[in-house]
């Protein structure tokens, strides 16, 4: 017997036994004739097997990083000094991205000192190529062998060629409308207060009124956007570093400093900052007051308005999708949640892997988190993408599709089944091929096909036929 078809009839046997088991202990008569008919099944198919060859396919091994953020130079950083070639495209003219308007972390890092060492090293390095002022136009071709198209803003047009795709692109702060935002000059958001603090302080300012989700949570985004309490706790606590004095107000519907920024916001409270929590149906109420705003509140536990005279209002504004994030997924083939970030391909065992092989992902394109933990993803997302450049070159499952062309009349209702891009169909010849490298056996194809033109290797219409026919002779 030829070794496939060994194979394949160990396999059938083990079948045969695990259906079997069930019913041998209480009827062991029943539990043979059962198995008899099994194996007479499986012998019919294994008589028609056929020798299974395997195909193989170089691998390019550039990586093609899209988003030249905290994410985005990571990444490229990670998969250079691995010793693999990237080609990092930023749309904007300067690296960065929304790290650049951060000037401290919770523990008081210099943001911009670590962006900046970031920045040079990922532009000093020889294996990275930035590309700026630069967006993804097109792309074609499939795992390992990719080509993108760049158009950049002067009109140019790059072509690259790359075996991977890390898609690193960020996400973009809600414009609150709300609160008197961009009428009253008191209003702000977390992230100018931050700038404001960093660079003059309080400016004289005595009380601080700070109102969470704002923009989040809402029945237009009703996800949470996870960084907004850390960062007005952030605030806070810098606040009364420069002037104890200062009153601070937090206005929140729940607190969400998970993990141990749970001690943060333990600190904050010793250090007298108020938290009132106010509901969804009760918002907090700002009018203007001169250079200044009142805001009221209902206490939930006094069930009585508290009216605020705040020097500076800072809105805690939620994290929402890129406008361009459609229109990626739509080039790569790679879905979107409901919330409008990128889709990983499992929660937890496959965090940064889309389900499609060679395209990974990493930091605020995924969804709302913190620097650290981007730069986590970030590293993650180069060694799974290393873990396919490092092959060199990949080979086929044994099962896979085929076709028959002679019988294949091009309508091309195959290649829109295939969910991983293994059919394409092939205008000069007409007919919808197969790309046995990205062909994970799945059969999709197999059934969708109206002329009986593809068929699955070991699984073939004869061999099953046969396996019937056995069954009822």
């Amino acid at each position: 017997m030829k070794e496939a078809g060994l194979n394949m009839y160990l396999y059938e046997h083990a079948n045969i036994r695990e259906q079997s088991s069930w019913v041998h202990r209480d009827n062991p008569v029943e539990a043979t004739e059962k198995a008899k008919e099994l194996v007479k099944m499986a012998v019919a198919k294994v008589r028609l097997l056929k020798p299974v060859q395997t195909a193989f396919i170089d691998v390019n091994q550039r990586t093609l990083v899209v988003g030249g953020g905290a994410a985005g130079m990571t990444n490229a950083l990670s998969l250079a000094e691995q010793g693999y070639a990237v080609t990092l495209v930023e749309k904007t003219d300067g690296l960065g991205g929304r790290a650049t308007e951060m000037r401290y972390s919770l523990k008081g890092e210099d943001i911009p000192a670590f962006i900046a060492k970031l920045k040079s090293d990922v532009e000093n390095n020889p294996l990275v190529d930035v590309v700026l002022n630069a967006q993804v136009e097109d792309v074609a071709g499939y795992l390992g062998n990719y080509r993108t198209i760049l158009a950049k803003d002067d009109g140019s047009k790059l072509e690259v060629e790359h075996g991977a795709v890390i898609i690193a692109t960020g996400a973009d702060p809600m414009e609150p409308t709300e609160y008197l935002y961009g009428s009253n000059g008191a209003v702000i958001t977390q992230s100018a207060l931050e700038q404001q603090l960093a660079d003059k302080g309080l400016g004289g300012a005595k009380t601080v009124v700070m109102i969470n989700c704002v923009g989040s949570r809402e029945p237009e985004k009703p996800y949470c956007s996870r960084v907004c309490c850390t960062h007005a706790i952030k605030n806070a606590l810098k606040i009364k570093e420069l002037d104890p004095d200062a009153n601070v107000v937090i206005l929140y519907r729940d607190i969400r400093t998970y993990g141990f920024k749970e001690e943060y916001y333990t600190e904050a409270r010793r250090k007298g900052v108020i938290f009132i929590r106010y509901s969804a149906d009760e918002k907090p109420i700002v009018v203007g007051n001169g250079s200044k705003v009142t805001v009221t509140v209902t206490d939930h536990v006094l069930k009585q308005p508290i009216k605020i005279d705040a020097d500076i209002l800072a809105l805690a504004n939620g994290i929402q999708p890129r406008p361009d994030t459609e229109k990626l997924s739509q080039l790569f083939k790679v879905p979107l949640n409901a919330d409008g970030f990128f889709l990983e391909a499992h929660m937890k065992l496959r965090p940064v892997d889309f389900a499609a092989d060679g395209l990974y992902l990493c930091g605020l394109a995924h969804g709302p988190k913190n620097l650290s933990e981007t730069i986590a993803q970030a590293n993650a997302a180069s060694i799974r993408a290393v873990t396919l450049l490092s092959k060199g070159r990949l080979e086929s499952l044994g099962i896979t599709a085929e076709l028959d062309e002679d019988l294949c009349k091009g309508c091309g209702i195959c290649v829109s089944a295939c969910a991983y891009g293994a059919r394409v169909y092939d205008e000069r010849s007409g007919k919808a091929l197969v790309r046995e490298v990205l062909c994970q056996g799945c059969g999709a194809c197999v059934a969708a096909c109206p002329s009986g033109a593809t068929q699955q290797k070991g699984f073939e219409k004869e061999q099953l036929l046969a396996m019937m026919d056995a069954a009822l002779g």
